[in-house]
Parts: C-alpha cells; sequence; structure tokens
C-alpha cells in the first residue's frame, strides 16, 4: 500500500471527524435547526410525498414504457419543430400544477426518451411555475399587477431558458439530432394514440386531482375540492378500464387494486391517504407478476426513479429545512437577515432573494403567505416578484437530483440561468411597480 495514495481518504476521514467533534451540539439554535430539519421532513412526506410524488413516478415510468420513441421524437426531439416543441412544453404547468420535486420523474421520462433540451427545460422551468391557481391567488392576495406580471414572465421565463440551455449545448444538441436522424425510425406505438392518451389523462387526472388544493372563498376550485376524490375515483377507474381493455391486463388484474382502494376507504372512513396507497401497493403487486411484460417494464422503470430521486430529495428537504427552517419558524439563517437583504429594489437585494428562493423548498401555493410576510416586513416588490420566479422552479433537492438527470454542467446552467432572469426581471419590476 502506498501512502501517497491514500492521503485524499485520510483527509476525509480527518474532515469529518472534526466536524463531529465541534458539532454545536446543545446549542439551542443548531438543535432547534436540526429539528426543523426533521419537520419539514416529515411535513414533506405526509403532504406531498404519497399523494404527489408517488403517482409523478409511475406516470414517469409509464412515459418510459407506452410513449413511443418515436412520438417523443415528433413533439420534443432535437429535429422536432421548435414553435411546437416549445409551446406544448411552456404552457404544460396549467395543467399539472406540480411542484419543483414533482416535475423531476415527469422532467426525467421525456428528457431520457429523446427529448431535445430546449424543449424539455422549457418543460421542467414551466410545470411547477405556471400554475394557475398559484397565479389567481398571487393576483388576489399580492395584488393584479404581481399576478400578471408572474404569469406572463413564467412563461417567457420556460421559453428563454429552454432556448438558452439549447444554445449553450448546442454542440451536444446537433450531435444529438445528427444520431437521431441516422439512427433507424423509431417504431410507432404498438396501439393507436387515441388510446395511449386516454390512459396518461387517466394518470394525470389522478395526479392533479388528488392533489386538488382547498380555495378559501366559495367559488368553482372549492367545488372541485368538495368533490376531488370522486373525481379522482373515476380517473382511477378510466385507467382500470385502459388497463384491461387495451394494455393485455386481466380482468382480475383490475378487480384487485379496486378492491384493495374499498376495503380501506371502508376500515379508514376521513383518511382517504389509506385506500390511495393501498390502491398503489395493489397495482404494484400486480405489476411485479409481469416480468418481461410492458406491465413489469412499467414497475421497473419507476422503481429505478424511486431509487434515484427519493434519497436525494429527502436530504434536500432536510437540508432545506436545516438552515431556513419551515414558515414562521426559523432554521439556522435567521429570517431577520433575509428581510434585511431583500428591502428595497437594488439589484443586489434582486439577486439575494432568486438564490435564496432557489434553494428554499416552496410546495404549490406555501410560497404566497411566505412572501405576505416579508413583505409585511419590509421586502421590495421587485424581490418579491424575483423569489415568486426563482422559487417554486428550483430548491436543493431539485438541483441535487437534476445533477444525477443531465450532469453538473447542465444543472449548474439551468440554476445560473433562472437566477440571473428572475434577478433581472424582479429589478425591472421594482423599477416601475
Amino acid at each position: 500500500m502506498s501512502w501517497k495514495d491514500e492521503w485524499k481518504t485520510l483527509a476525509a476521514l480527518a474532515g469529518a471527524f472534526l466536524v463531529i467533534y465541534f458539532l454545536p451540539v446543545g446549542w439551542p439554535r443548531f438543535d432547534g435547526a436540526v429539528l426543523e430539519g426533521f419537520h419539514l421532513i416529515k411535513w414533506y412526506a405526509r403532504e406531498h410525498f404519497l399523494l404527489c410524488l408517488v403517482p409523478a413516478m409511475f406516470i414517469a415510468g409509464a412515459i418510459a414504457v407506452f410513449v413511443s420513441q418515436a412520438a417523443v421524437m415528433k413533439y420534443f426531439g432535437a429535429g422536432a419543430n421548435k414553435f411546437l416543441s416549445y409551446t406544448v412544453a411552456s404552457v404544460s404547468g396549467t395543467i399539472l400544477a406540480v411542484c419543483s420535486c414533482t416535475v423531476l420523474p415527469l422532467f426525467a421520462g421525456i428528457y431520457k426518451r429523446g427529448a431535445g433540451l430546449g424543449p424539455a427545460i422549457a418543460f421542467l422551468y414551466s410545470g411547477p411555475a405556471i400554475n394557475v391557481l398559484a397565479i389567481t391567488l398571487t393576483a388576489r392576495v399580492l395584488g393584479f399587477e404581481m399576478g400578471m406580471a408572474r404569469a406572463v414572465a413564467a412563461v417567457v421565463f420556460s421559453v428563454v431558458i429552454g432556448l438558452a440551455m439549447h444554445l449553450l449545448f448546442r454542440d451536444e444538441e446537433h450531435a444529438k439530432r445528427a444520431a437521431q436522424a441516422a439512427a433507424p425510425a423509431p417504431a410507432a406505438g404498438v396501439r393507436p394514440l387515441w388510446q395511449t392518451s386516454l390512459y396518461f389523462i387517466s394518470l394525470v387526472g389522478i395526479l392533479v386531482f388528488a392533489n386538488w388544493g382547498k380555495s378559501d372563498t366559495e367559488g368553482l376550485w372549492l367545488a372541485v375540492f368538495r368533490l376531488k376524490w370522486i373525481i379522482t375515483s373515476i380517473f382511477a377507474a378510466g385507467l382500470g378500464l385502459s388497463l384491461w381493455l387495451w394494455f393485455g391486463f386481466k380482468i382480475t388484474d383490475v378487480v384487485v387494486p379496486a378492491a384493495a382502494v374499498v376495503v380501506f376507504w371502508a376500515l379508514f372512513p376521513g383518511k382517504q391517504e389509506a385506500p390511495f396507497v393501498a390502491g398503489v401497493l395493489a397495482l404494484s403487486l400486480v405489476l411485479t407478476r409481469k416480468p418481461g411484460e410492458e406491465a413489469g417494464d412499467w414497475l421497473e422503470q419507476t422503481w429505478g426513479l424511486a431509487k434515484m430521486i427519493v434519497p436525494l430529495l429527502f436530504y434536500g428537504v432536510f437540508a432545506a429545512g436545516f438552515f431556513l427552517g419551515r414558515p414562521g419558524v426559523e432554521g439556522m439563517i435567521h429570517s431577520a437577515w433575509i428581510s434585511m437583504a431583500v428591502g428595497g429594489n437594488s439589484i443586489l437585494a434582486n439577486f439575494f432573494a432568486s438564490v435564496v428562493a432557489a434553494f428554499m423548498y416552496f410546495a404549490t401555493l406555501t410560497e404566497i403567505p411566505i412572501l405576505q410576510g416579508l413583505m409585511g416586513s419590509g421586502m421590495g416588490k421587485g424581490p418579491a416578484l424575483a423569489l415568486l420566479l426563482a422559487g417554486p422552479a428550483l430548491s436543493l433537492q431539485s438541483m441535487l437530483i437534476l445533477k444525477q438527470i443531465m450532469g453538473f454542467k447542465k444543472t449548474a446552467a439551468y440554476v445560473g440561468l433562472v437566477v440571473f432572469m428572475s434577478t433581472i426581471t424582479g429589478w425591472f419590476y421594482g423599477r416601475f411597480f
């Protein structure tokens, strides 16, 4: 053994020892920050993991198996019509209404199927950023001009950032386009497009309506909220029918998950998560009995994404809670420091708001009450818009996962573009409003 080759290991062990030796355990702020990290993980697991991330991973796995590569190439491939690609990608968030973590498996699904980097990035940004309810609540709570600025900027951002990523990595994109052109034409899907479309509509409907938020005022949104589980059940029934009629499932394969949902709904009245999870587990059990078939591949793709995403996700959520805390509760970083740093409308204030927002985790709609409190503490309108544009689209955990999906350089470029554009847009907005 050569000790010259072991110095890095020794240095790492020594560094880890020193960190542990000098941990400020017993210091109230440190202990509170650790507790906040666990609080945020628990909150995320209860409020978002089961109903939001799990369906999203199943959708991503389905994209990898049931969406033909030819279809992805036609609409999102490196050689696809750019106007069509960016138009579809930039408005996808109005349908999905997902957070920065839930969109990741969906992004991974289309990116790995051959989607061009630009349209895939436009989809990645628009998914969490262009949320109809979030924009509506922004206009109602923070002012019409703020809501309108957020809506317009989010659509523009998705297209501009996608195009910028395409230009920054144009050599790779040109090589991908050449490889796709030289490769044999991908086989079309084994079933008509309308059947696959109805199947995906069912999956997306489950994701959307299972996570439908409650509105504070009477209206359509609240009416749908009261019926959310009935609507979710209708989409689940549609999923079962499509699997039976078009995807080679036996009637017993569909009845077993449905029966599990009914039984757990009866056993745990008022606990909608219980029948939901029972249905997912029963469906997964059915899929494990189909190795080598499309259905078995669906579960394998979903499980592969889960193994990649979930550990990094929870690590990132804990880190965000440790440093920044939860709404109304501080982590290691004093909220007063943030409030002081984002007052006024300087470039530095907008940049600071963008950077902090990029590392925080905002569940869908939570950015609005957080921002309302910060503005009450003196936050300027420009930095407020910068936070709205950077926060929902990014988080520490999403950065960690994106690095695994598309590498460090592309992830750093994407984060940098979001922060830069949020900073400049916030500064311009603050000058006029």
